[in-house]
């Protein structure tokens, strides 16, 4: 579910009755939510909540898709599409797959989208849009002299212009769901801590300081068959684990029931 309130038909504004309508058909989106193109639609019924914006958004798709834009469409939704990549936005990464390929983009190309620096299937000039856009939307608008070089070689400036307005514009379209689960971004934060060997400690014991687990006062290494019992101020009892082991290199020890990967030196 969105975090905000969802606009119903019955309260809609005027032009967002036609919108609706385009979209949505004759259903009330709220209570019977869904679009031709496979997402809830709930970017369109929350953001009524404002008017003046809901209708700025649509007054900039208009403005993306006019056919007196310069841009071409390819170099356009390529922009787009990896702005949705690079700022993890499910809705506009999957949403500008779908409409990449309606203007040319084979599936080679969409499917490299998120590794293009080492494809070679791009054009000078769909390289240094993929190299910009990474500079908009990664390094917030820091663009080195030899990215904008490479894109002023195939590009005007008025191309360069609305380049940039459009894949900024959508760089804000991907913060907005995500901040607000909207569409496919209604999804939890995938960061957490990780699991806590020291959850399963079932025998406390005040030997073991490292990793704060209570329960180790032994390290069983791989490979090696005798027990360390760690003193004071010497975690391995004068053992260097990264020594020992069939594989020096990633020597491993075992703390309880956790497995530990040691890197070698």
């Amino acid at each position: 579910m969105p975090r905000l309130r969802e606009v119903p038909r019955s309260e809609v504004h005027p032009f967002g009755e036609v919108m609706y309508g385009l979209i949505f058909g004759d259903r009330d989106p709220v209570a019977e939510p869904g679009t031709a193109s496979g997402t809830p639609g709930d970017w369109w019924t929350v953001t009524a909540q404002v008017p003046e914006m809901f209708d700025h958004i649509a007054a900039g798709l208009q403005f993306y898709r006019s056919p007196t834009r310069q841009l071409s469409p390819v170099l356009r939704e390529l922009g787009q599409l990896r702005t949705g990549w690079a700022r993890a936005s499910q809705f506009v990464f999957s949403q500008h797959c779908k409409a990449a390929r309606d203007v040319g983009l084979t599936d080679e190309q969409v499917d490299a989208v998120p590794h293009w620096q080492v494809a070679d299937c791009w054009t000078p000039a769909q390289r240094a849009v993929l190299a910009y856009t990474d500079c908009l939307v990664l390094q917030g608008g820091r663009v080195p002299d030899g990215v904008f070089e490479a894109l002023r070689a195939e590009l005007s400036e008025v191309e360069i212009l609305e380049l940039t307005y459009i894949t900024t514009t959508y760089d804000m379209h991907a913060v907005i769901s995500k901040a607000l689960r909207l569409e496919f971004d209604d999804v939890g934060d995938p960061m957490d801590e990780g699991p806590d060997p020291a959850a399963n400690c079932a025998t406390p014991s005040t030997g073991c300081a490292y990793y704060h687990c209570p329960l180790v006062d032994a390290f069983t290494l791989a490979g090696c068959t005798k027990t360390i019992s760690p003193g004071a101020g010497d975690l391995f009892g004068g053992f260097d684990p990264r020594r020992i082991g069939n594989d020096p290199g990633r020597a491993r020890h075992r703390l309880g029931s956790a497995l530990w990967l040691w890197p070698g030196q």
